[in-house]
């Protein structure tokens, strides 16, 4: 029983899961031209955009969501808000350009947490020395990014690069890869990328020419989970599945308390039982 005391004394403490007072969600949606792709009815964007507002719907209304839209290079579209009209528009308005930045949408995606998370630090022109260090593993903060794409990164930095800078400033990652393995006829309407235009969709030299190895690395790395969907209801059930309903966050925190508990419990016990076992006179 002195022992445990003695133990409460030196003030321990736990990583422990806890409610997240707020929650920010960052979707990095890919509007590279390969999203035109029609082996998903009517197309890829447009079936993630019919996801992504069915999850915006679902979310809280507490629950801050923000946009960003990445092909050659990443652009916020929407500052974080719970004004679901102006997400709806958001995501309704997207276009599709050339090539693919996974690395520029984590990084434009945790530059936009910096803007409303004091924690968080943004990455672009941020001095080497003033990297933060990451924390000890499984303390995250309560923002997330939501990353799907349908292809593999070919323009900006690399992705596991900004999966590191994810890393060190506690935010997760959850990729999402979005397709089929078949090559189809591409095609969006003028709200989903320009005028109607022909061709196929091109493999990459990965499978479903989606670069899979990488996104489940980004979500190892960053504490967050991969997931792949090929078909419209395969996608609207992975935005079900996301852990995004109540966000926790790993916190230290000191349990001396229950030692003290403990140690108070066995010293009583102890007195209870030397008076239970003393002679009578």
């Amino acid at each position: 029983a002195l022992a445990v005391l003695i133990l409460a004394l030196a003030r321990p403490a736990a990583s422990v899961s806890v409610p997240a007072g707020r929650a920010t969600i960052i979707l990095a949606l890919d509007v590279s031209r390969s999203m035109c792709s029609t082996d998903i009815p009517p197309n890829r964007l447009e079936a993630a955009q019919d996801a992504a507002l069915l999850f915006i719907q679902r979310q809280e209304a507490s629950t801050q969501i923000g946009i960003v839209a990445f092909a050659g290079f990443a652009e916020l579209i929407l500052p974080p808000t719970t004004d679901q009209e102006s997400l709806y528009n958001a995501v309704e308005s997207l276009t599709t350009a050339r090539w693919t930045a996974i690395g520029s949408a984590i990084e434009e995606s945790l530059d936009a947490i910096a803007e409303i998370n004091p924690n968080v630090v943004p990455v672009t022109g941020l001095a080497p020395e003033d990297e933060p260090e990451p924390s000890p593993h499984g303390i995250y903060e309560p923002d997330i990014i939501v990353l799907l794409t349908d292809g593999a990164s070919n323009r900006g930095p690399l992705p596991l690069d900004m999966a590191q800078q994810a890393v060190n400033r506690n935010i997760r990652v959850y990729p999402i890869g979005f397709g089929t393995e078949s090559g189809s006829v591409m095609d969006c309407t003028p709200f989903g990328g320009g005028a109607s235009f022909g061709g196929f969709g091109s493999g990459g030299g990965f499978r479903r020419g989606i670069d899979e190895e990488t996104l489940q690395e980004i979500a190892d790395m960053t504490g967050g989970a991969y997931y792949s969907a090929e078909s419209a209801g395969e996608l609207q059930e992975v935005f079900r599945e996301l852990p995004t309903y109540l966000i926790t966050k790993r916190e230290l925190q000191e349990i001396s308390f229950v030692f003290t508990m403990i140690g108070t419990v066995l010293v009583a016990a102890a007195i209870g039982l030397a008076m239970w076992w003393q002679p009578l006179s």
